[in-house]
């Protein structure tokens, strides 16, 4: 293919984009451009499920973005990895796949995204998925995602969850079915040995039809236009600038991070921004980085009287490493074919409404700072928790014109009342749920937040200045049948021509749960606007 003969251009070969890519590559006659700005994907770290603990802020792999400092986060900097790498964040996230509730999908339309409720998106999310478990009317089997359930029996996190019905919370066999209240185990991206990214599911087969063509290693600094018509991208490639023209769409899937700053570099944006740095304005859009939302997370970790019941020493011992890696490569089982989260689920705080969820759990059964370092030196396990819908908003605002630097991000996290009430609300169900009697027994010391934290003020401050993001940052380029939502309902960035946004940035709101599986449901769903006209 020539580099000027593309029908489309896709800007992002993450969860979305690459939906994208596989569904335009279907029709024979288009001819497609991908443009990734990380490398390949053939890491062992990257292709093993556990290996997310490794990857997920490794720079070969994720661009560690940093936050503002801000009052919510205890004055700290708060940093995000995404995915630079084919399949973007589906390579390094920690595999769970969960959809969300039902009225996160309502919701959206009744903030503008016509067409998008529940009962319109279900057919997308069933459309991409390949689910190895029993059949369901929620679920689809013949998709190119394989998704799995757990396959992984660790004694404490089990008594987790009969702890958590003790407490009061019902049994879900099924996050992704008719509800997400209750506990038990999540779902996986996954085969069970392997990790199936959004490059593995969908990006690598269309390549191998010969007319998709992938560009890694291509930081794209602008879309091009002719007026306010997309023509074209120009992007960075081993320190030089490179251009490709397109014939018919521009499309960006460069996640909730970058497809703003795009934007906001190609000239469209809030103009008070653009012209100050003498970008010129292509159309003025003053939402594009607004809306930014993100879910705020707080664990509670115990020290377990038995070291068995924690990864944390078991992964020190050699002869237990071994056995581990026999599982999985025999049976596609144990702790290696493991997710972020195991076991976990939805719950109602005091102030949840009409009985939907505002809190949702991510068990472990191991302790760590964060990803990356060395688990504690203690049999360890971990309940974390985060507020389903916050009402915090952040904004994201380019700070030059250099397409390398990253933009600036402020979360506002816990800026609004009810977040901050939610989230102190949630470690007190943490805390009660270890009390529980299948569990009390089996710890002896609480580790976080510390018995010497009791009062809200003090919970809250703890939060704080110990809590920190979940990855998944939403909503800088909303979708709404608004003048001032910067994409429409079909995810056409309004006041030009031939360019959408489809990725995670186009979401009105934050879904309750994990963001990988609404972001395919987006590629999905935004690319069936393009191939139906």
């Amino acid at each position: 293919m020539s580099i000027n003969d593309f029908d489309y251009i896709v800007v992002g070969s993450g969860s979305a984009g690459s939906v994208v890519a596989n569904r335009l590559g279907k029709n024979p006659n288009n001819k497609i451009l991908v443009l990734e700005a990380g490398g390949k994907d053939n890491n062992f770290w990257l292709k093993i499920p556990i290996g997310y603990y490794r990857a997920i802020f490794d720079d070969r792999f994720a661009r560690q973005f940093k936050t503002e400092p801000s009052e919510g986060s205890g004055g700290r900097s708060i940093i995000w990895p995404r995915g630079r790498v084919l399949g973007g964040s589906s390579s390094i996230n920690g595999l769970n796949f969960i959809r969300g509730q039902k009225e996160d999908f309502d919701d959206w339309e009744k903030l503008g995204a016509i067409g998008w409720d529940y009962r319109n998106v279900l057919p997308s999310f069933r459309k991409l998925e390949n689910y190895q478990g029993p059949e369901s009317q929620y679920h689809g089997n013949l998709g190119e995602m394989i998704v799995t359930d757990l396959n992984n029996n660790n004694k404490s996190s089990l008594a987790w969850v009969e702890a958590a019905k003790e407490y009061g919370l019902p049994a879900n066999l099924d996050f992704n079915g008719d509800t997400t209240y209750g506990v038990g185990s999540y779902q996986f991206s996954s085969t069970g040995r392997m990790r199936f990214s959004s490059a593995t599911a969908f990006l690598k087969p269309a390549v191998k039809r010969g007319n998709v063509k992938v560009i890694t290693n291509a930081l794209v600094s602008k879309v091009l236009f002719k007026g306010n018509k997309a023509i074209g991208v120009e992007w960075i490639e081993n320190n030089q600038i490179k251009k490709a023209f397109v014939n018919k769409e521009v499309i960006l899937s460069s996640g909730s991070l970058q497809s703003p700053q795009i934007l906001q570099l190609s000239g469209i944006g809030p103009a008070k921004l653009l012209k100050k740095y003498n970008i010129p304005v292509v159309y003025d859009s003053p939402e594009v980085g607004e809306n930014l939302q993100d879910h705020y997370q707080v664990r509670g970790i115990v020290k377990l009287k038995d070291n068995r019941g924690s990864v944390n020493n078991e992964s020190r011992n050699p002869v237990k490493l071994a056995e581990w890696g026999l599982r999985w490569l025999l049976f596609g089982s144990g702790p290696l074919t493991c997710g972020a989260g195991q076991v976990g689920g939805a719950a109602c705080s005091k102030f949840a409404r009409n009985g939907r969820p505002d809190l949702q759990f991510n068990v472990m059964p191991l302790s760590v700072d964060k990803p990356g370092e060395p688990l504690h030196n203690y049999p360890g396990f971990t309940a974390s928790v985060w507020q389903c819908h916050p009402k915090s908003r952040g904004s994201l605002r380019i700070k030059s014109i250099d397409p390398k630097e990253q933009a600036e991000i402020r979360p506002e996290y816990l800026s609004e009342k009810l977040d901050r009430d939610v989230i102190i609300e949630g470690i007190k169900m943490i805390r009660d749920i270890f009390k529980q009697p299948s569990f009390k027994h089996l710890w002896d010391t609480e580790m976080l937040p510390g018995e010497k934290i009791k009062t809200d003020h003090e919970i809250l401050d703890w939060a704080k200045n110990n809590g920190g993001t979940v990855f998944h940052a939403v909503g800088t380029c909303r979708m709404g049948n608004d003048e001032k939502s910067v994409v429409d309902e079909k995810l056409k960035v309004r006041g030009v021509q031939n360019l959408r946004v489809i990725d995670a940035s186009v979401m009105p709101q934050v879904t309750s749960a994990n963001t990988n599986a609404p972001s395919l449901m987006i590629g999905e769903k935004g690319v069936s606007f393009i191939t139906n006209e």
